[in-house]
């Protein structure tokens, strides 16, 4: 088996997709918790089970689990700390690190410092992937507003992709209230030069308008929306104020 050693790690934990798993240009210093893997299995795997572990909480095949158990070490305070489950996995292409926390699940999710992803593509170069049978296998992923598909996410910060999420929060809060005044008074403030032809839609044709436009990409336009759209609600209030306090996209 390979080891990586010294590996310093940034959990995200709970992340069902990996667009949010962030990279190391996003990590932000003093707000992030940095740990150091004192020693890590390293699993070169098939891209269809790397993809499942990245953009997935779903079971880990307990054969993977078996091969890498209590293989990990953490260093802490000048201890070495065994871990039940954590390991690295690479397709060849995408790298994370994975941390069970002693689930079947991959609870918690990083990425690596450029210098050790280097590493690892080093050590893989004359290996062949490791076949591990699954049981979502060839099961495709449905993305929904409160799990954006990975498209939708493209080419935006850090910050960019939690005010996005935090947006589609609002808006799908907005569509259970089935309320369509209030839908009405969004999509006028996001397409004021239609108020007229707003007033005669309905509330699922107005609801999916605005949805539909303001999903593609991230502006000024759309952090306003989201400003707006959360102003008076304190969970959501909170959550803009956390992007807003970071000193780091």
């Amino acid at each position: 088996m390979l080891y990586l050693h010294d590996v310093w790690v940034n959990w995200f934990e709970g992340e069902e997709n990996g667009y949010n798993v962030c990279h190391f240009h996003e990590w932000r210093r003093g707000e992030d918790v940095i740990e150091l893997l004192d020693q890590v299995p390293l699993l070169y795997i098939e891209h269809l089970l790397f993809d499942m572990i990245e953009n997935d909480m779903a079971d880990i095949p307990q054969e993977l689990l078996n091969d890498i158990y209590q293989k990990a070490y953490l260093r802490k305070n000048h201890e070495r700390i065994a871990l039940d489950s954590c390991f690295v996995v690479t397709d060849g292409q995408g790298i994370l690190a994975v941390d069970t926390m002693g689930y079947t699940i991959p609870l918690r999710k990083s990425r690596l410092i450029p210098r050790q992803e280097q590493l690892v593509f080093e050590m893989i170069e004359n290996n062949e992937p490791t076949k591990y049978k699954f049981k979502h296998e060839g099961v495709k992923k449905e993305f929904h507003i409160l799990s954006p598909d990975p498209v939708l996410m493209r080419g935006l910060t850090r910050r960019e992709r939690h005010l996005k999420q935090l947006l589609f929060m609002a808006l799908d809060q907005l569509y259970n209230s089935k309320n369509t005044a209030e839908v009405r008074y969004w999509y006028t403030e996001w397409c004021p030069h239609l108020y007229t032809e707003i007033q005669t839609m309905d509330f699922e044709s107005v609801w999916n308008k605005l949805y539909e436009e303001a999903k593609e990409g991230w502006t000024e336009k759309h952090q306003t929306l989201c400003e707006n759209m959360v102003k008076g609600q304190p969970f959501f209030e909170k959550l803009w104020e956390m992007e807003y306090d970071s000193k780091v996209n």
